[in-house]
C-alpha cells in the first residue's frame, strides 16, 4: 500500500465513522423516541409552603390591582426559559426530546433543574453573572488579578451549592495569593494601576451594591441630597473596615497599624475614620479582623437586605428583570415589591441555600405564566407584566444570543461533557460574537431594544453564516436535510432546535410545501435557509 493510502485510509474510516455516528444519533431525535428518562420530579414537600407563600403574595397584590392572568406556558417555553436564564443557551433538540419524555404528572420545572444543576454548565454559567456583580467586567490590574481564577472558583462554590452567606463571608475577608486562593481577587480588583494597595472606597461601594442592595457609593463626595437616611460619613465608615487589607509578595494580608483617613466635604484636614457599620450595628460581632468582622455583619441572618438583594438578583436572572429596580439598589425600609420579603426569609431559613431560591422562583405562578394571552384581540398589557400575571418579554443578553445559534447548530446539548475541542470553538466564537453584537457590561438588566448594528450581524454576521451553511458534518440543518424522512419532520426538528417550539398551523401550511420533493442539494439549502430566516426572527433574540 503506497504511503498516502497509509496516511489517507484511516482518516477517511475516522470520517465515515463520525457521519454515521452523527447520522444514527440524529435518527434519535428526530421522532420520539425512548430515552434514559429525567427524573419524574414534582414539586419537593419542603418547598411547598415556600412556593405557596410567595404565590400569595403575588396573588394579593394582583387582586388589589385588578389584573387578570394569561394562562400557565408549555414545558418546552418553561424549558428554555430555564436553560436561557442557567447555562446561556436554549435546550438542544436532544434535550428537548429529554423533556417530552417526561411521564404524565412530572413537574417539567422541578425535573429540568435536576438535570440543570447537575451539570456544569450551571454553575459556570452563573458564577460569571454574579462575578460581575461582584468584580464588574474590566480585567483589573494584571500583576494581582485574576479574575478568570475567581470566576472558576464561584463556579466550584456554586456547583457544590456551598451556602451562599460562607462564600460571601469568604469573599470579603479573603486572605493569601491571588492565584493559589482565588477569592482574593474579590480584594485585588480594585488594587490601583501603578501602586498601592486595594481602594477601600472601592470595596466598600462594591459591598454595599453587590451584597447589600445599598448604592452607598453615592455618599462617597457628600450626604445624601434626597433624604437624611445616608451621609457621607456611613460610607467612609464602612471604608474603614477595608483600610487594613494590604497587598505583597505573600498575598493580600491585614496590617493592623494601618488607619482610613479622609477629608469629609467642607473640611480642611484629613480626618481618622473608625469603622462602623452603616445601620444595625447591634448585629456587628466583636473578633477577628475587621473585614471579618465586617463579613460577619453582612451575612448576619438577621440583616435582611442581604438576603433581600440575593433574591432580587436571582429573580432577575431567571425573568430578566428585576422584581425591585434597579437590581442593587433597595430601599432599605422599602417599600417592597409583593413576593421579595418572602423569597428573602425563605432563603435565610434555607441556610442561604442557592439551588433552593432558584426552584422556590421557577415553582412561582409568575415565572410558569405565559408571555402571550392567546388571544389576538387582547394582547398582554403592561399591567400584567408590571404585576407579573404574564411573563414579561425580555430581549436576551449578547452571550444568550450567541449561546443560542451556536446550541441550534448542533442537535447534541454542548454540555459539561462536551468534547474541549467543542468547548473552545464555543468560547471563542461567544467571545467574537458578543464583541461585535455588544456587551452590557455590569449593567444586565437595563432596558434596551434591539440596534440597527445587532440586527445586521444576525443577518450577516460571520456566526449565523458558519452555524447555517450547508456542512453535513457540522450543522445540524444539513444534517437534518439528508437524514430527516420528511419534510414535515425536518421542519419540526428545525423549529425545535432554533426556537424550541412546533410549528404553529401558519407556519406549517406556508414552510411544509416549500420543503417537499426538493433534491438533496436544493434541500441542505432550503433548511439553511430556513435556519437564517428563524434566527432572524423577532422571537428568536427575546426571552418568551
Amino acid at each position: 500500500m503506497s504511503p498516502f493510502l497509509t496516511r489517507t485510509l484511516p482518516r477517511l474510516f475516522a470520517l465515515i465513522a463520525i457521519m454515521v455516528g452523527l447520522g444514527i444519533g440524529l435518527l434519535r431525535y428526530l421522532e420520539k423516541p425512548t430515552f434514559t428518562p429525567l427524573t419524574a420530579s414534582s414539586v419537593p414537600a419542603e418547598l411547598a409552603d415556600e412556593i405557596a407563600a410567595v404565590n400569595s403574595a403575588f396573588a394579593l397584590a394582583q387582586t388589589t390591582a385588578g389584573v387578570a392572568s394569561v394562562p400557565e406556558a408549555d414545558a418546552l417555553t418553561l424549558a428554555r426559559r430555564l436553560s436561557l436564564a442557567l447555562t446561556g443557551a436554549p435546550p438542544s433538540l436532544e434535550e428537548i426530546r429529554r423533556i417530552e419524555a417526561l411521564p404524565a404528572g412530572a413537574d417539567p420545572v422541578q425535573a429540568w433543574l435536576d438535570y440543570l444543576f447537575a451539570d456544569r454548565r450551571f454553575a459556570d454559567y452563573l458564577a460569571e453573572r454574579f462575578g460581575r456583580a461582584f468584580v464588574g467586567v474590566e480585567t483589573g490590574p494584571f500583576l494581582v488579578y485574576r479574575r478568570r481564577r475567581l470566576v472558576t472558583w464561584l463556579g466550584d462554590q456554586l456547583a457544590a451549592n456551598r451556602p451562599y452567606d460562607e462564600l460571601v463571608r469568604q469573599l470579603i475577608a479573603a486572605e493569601g495569593l491571588w492565584t493559589s486562593h482565588p477569592e482574593t481577587n474579590f480584594i485585588t480588583v480594585s488594587v490601583m494601576q501603578g501602586g498601592g494597595g486595594p481602594d477601600e472606597t472601592r470595596l466598600a461601594a462594591r459591598t454595599s451594591r453587590a451584597f447589600l442592595g445599598v448604592s452607598l457609593d453615592c455618599m462617597q463626595c457628600h450626604d445624601d441630597k434626597f433624604g437624611d437616611r445616608w451621609k457621607q460619613q456611613d460610607f467612609h465608615q464602612l471604608a474603614a473596615f477595608f483600610a487594613q487589607a494590604d497587598t505583597s509578595i505573600t498575598g493580600v494580608r491585614d496590617k493592623s497599624a494601618i488607619e482610613y483617613e479622609t477629608r469629609y466635604l467642607g473640611e480642611k484636614d484629613l480626618t481618622r475614620v473608625t469603622p462602623r457599620v452603616p445601620y444595625s450595628p447591634g448585629l456587628s460581632p466583636d473578633g477577628g479582623s475587621r473585614r471579618e468582622q465586617l463579613a460577619r455583619w453582612v451575612t448576619h441572618p438577621e440583616n435582611t437586605a442581604f438576603a433581600r438583594v440575593t433574591a432580587n438578583r436571582t429573580w432577575a436572572l431567571l425573568f430578566g428583570r428585576p422584581l425591585s429596580e434597579p437590581v442593587d439598589d433597595i430601599p432599605l425600609d422599602g417599600p417592597f415589591p409583593a413576593g421579595l420579603e418572602e423569597l428573602a426569609k425563605g432563603f435565610i431559613e434555607s441556610g442561604y441555600d442557592v439551588q433552593r431560591l432558584i426552584r422556590v422562583i421557577a415553582g412561582s405562578d409568575p415565572f410558569r405564566r405565559e408571555s402571550r394571552s392567546g388571544d389576538e384581540a387582547a394582547p398582554v398589557t403592561a399591567e400584567q407584566e408590571a404585576t407579573w400575571t404574564a411573563f414579561p418579554v425580555t430581549p436576551l443578553r449578547p452571550e444568550q444570543v450567541a449561546g443560542s445559534i451556536i446550541q441550534a447548530g448542533t442537535l447534541q446539548a454542548l454540555d459539561g461533557s462536551t468534547h474541549i475541542l467543542q468547548k473552545l470553538r464555543r468560547f471563542g466564537e461567544t467571545r467574537d460574537f458578543v464583541k461585535r453584537y455588544g456587551d452590557r457590561g455590569e449593567d444586565e438588566f437595563a432596558e434596551e431594544s434591539g440596534t440597527i448594528p445587532q440586527r445586521l450581524l444576525l443577518m450577516n454576521g460571520k456566526l449565523v453564516h458558519e452555524r447555517t451553511k450547508p456542512n453535513p458534518v457540522m450543522n445540524s440543518s444539513t444534517r437534518l436535510a439528508n437524514l430527516a424522512p420528511s419534510a414535515a419532520a425536518a421542519l419540526d426538528a428545525a423549529f425545535l432546535a432554533v426556537l424550541s417550539r412546533y410549528p404553529n398551523e401558519k407556519e406549517r401550511s406556508h414552510f411544509a410545501p416549500l420543503l417537499a420533493g426538493l433534491k438533496k442539494k436544493e434541500r441542505e439549502r432550503a433548511l439553511a435557509d430556513l435556519y437564517w430566516s428563524l434566527i432572524n426572527s423577532t422571537e428568536f433574540s427575546w426571552n418568551r
